[in-house]
């Protein structure tokens, strides 16, 4: 019996014809890293298909990185996108493009883009209010200009990794409230934060707010986002001024950018406004600017929570819109996370610090309870949107192992 080709997917296989998300892989001793998108559980050599086919856009795509293609704009990548699929779909070019087909288990992925600035919000209602009540339980859960405008800050752009890398447990000062006296050591309350992140195509120019009509010509796509965070370093430093060691060791992205293009399916009005936003914020009248995704958190192979994007208070657009309402300018490769991802039930949240309440109610594992991560766990974050046809838009997981210094 002959083997079945890599372009014969099963029926409604998530990462099917309908998604085509963008990486960057390699071969061999992985000295000539190539940019690809995923089919099935395969690799397709985009340059190479992209000349098998005559496009114009052929070199965007013979790179190390996608930050070329990100560059080039919404029209381009709309073209490259449909040649792409006529690749995988249309017969006529099946043989050509069958042997530009790896399989998934035999590459090595890469960071599929030079990041140039990076930003994490703190956009879900839900996480911010279980914090507030969390820390602040004789006070009102959320801040009076949470509902005003998307809160962020700035973090490191250089420790951002593929998934798959391990994570070194971070040191830094720690200090608890009964303590007298700071002391130094590895972070006893490692934690995670299940986001989305944004990469950005298109910049603009400095002084030049981006509107929030305009957020799909500059931002080309999403990924899942591990924003580790070192919750007793964090707690000591974070008075004045916000987070900074407990956050900038390590963020984990996903290997692969799902194309806002590959969404469609999945756009959905953001929740109820409950207050009137500034002229710049206001998305009223505009299209709706929410994903419907559905994210899974695994520790250790173990399932634990399920955050659901849709709750999402502030979107990509309102934060594209305030992050350069001041002027800042856009770079290709800025990348920008959603903030951690939590639902109105407990088994909705996208972090440990919701889902043990800062450690008083551990976690039943299989292979022991948690109340914070221990060296050699490994968490790993998936996720599925709604496709065309009934089908689902799986992203590519982002995982990361914890180890000791």
């Amino acid at each position: 019996m002959p083997e079945q080709s890599p372009l014969d997917l099963p029926e409604g296989d998530p990462f099917g014809p309908h998604n085509l998300p963008y990486g960057v892989f390699s071969t061999g001793d992985g000295s000539t890293r190539r940019i690809g998108v995923r089919l099935g559980d395969h690799v397709l050599d985009a340059a190479a298909a992209a000349r098998t086919l005559r496009s114009a856009h052929a070199d965007l795509l013979d790179r190390p990185v996608l930050n070329p293609l990100l560059a080039a704009g919404r029209t381009v990548w709309t073209e490259v996108r449909r040649t792409l699929t006529s690749a995988v779909t249309d017969p006529q070019h099946r043989e050509a493009v069958e042997p530009l087909l790896h399989p998934l288990a035999s590459v090595t992925l890469h960071l599929p883009y030079e990041v140039a600035d990076y930003v994490d919000f703190y956009a879900s209602e839900h996480h911010a209010t279980n914090v507030g009540r969390m820390f602040r339980p004789d006070g009102d859960a959320l801040t009076p200009n949470w509902k005003h405008l998307p809160i962020g800050y700035h973090g490191r752009s250089g420790t951002l990794v593929v998934s798959g890398t391990d994570v070194v447990r971070p040191s830094g000062q720690r200090k608890a409230p009964t303590d007298p006296a700071p002391v130094f050591g590895p972070s006893i309350k490692l934690d995670i934060e299940a986001e989305v992140g944004f990469v950005v195509g298109t910049p603009s120019a400095l002084g030049e707010p981006v509107a929030l009509a305009d957020f799909r010509e500059h931002v080309f796509g999403l990924f899942l986002l591990n924003d580790w965070s070192a919750r007793d370093i964090q707690a000591w430093e974070y008075v004045p001024l916000g987070p900074f060691l407990g956050k900038s060791f390590a963020t984990s992205v996903s290997a692969w950018v799902t194309p806002l293009d590959a969404l469609e399916n999945a756009r959905i009005a953001p929740p109820t406004r409950d207050f009137p936003l500034l002229p710049y914020l206001d998305d009223a009248e505009t299209e709706p600017a929410g994903y419907d995704l559905h994210i899974t958190v695994s520790i250790n192979g173990q399932e634990v929570a399920h955050p659901p994007f849709a709750t999402m208070y502030w979107t990509a657009a309102q934060q594209l819109a305030h992050m350069t309402v001041n002027g800042a300018s856009l770079r290709t490769g800025d990348v920008y996370g959603s903030g951690t991802v939590s639902g109105p039930e407990t088994a909705q949240r996208g972090s440990l610090l919701e889902l043990t309440w800062n450690g008083r109610d551990a976690l039943e594992l299989t292979d022991g309870k948690r109340t914070f991560l221990e060296d050699g766990d490994t968490v790993t974050l998936t996720a599925w949107a709604p496709g065309p046809n009934g089908t689902r838009t799986a992203l590519g997981e982002v995982t990361g192992t914890i180890t000791p210094r």
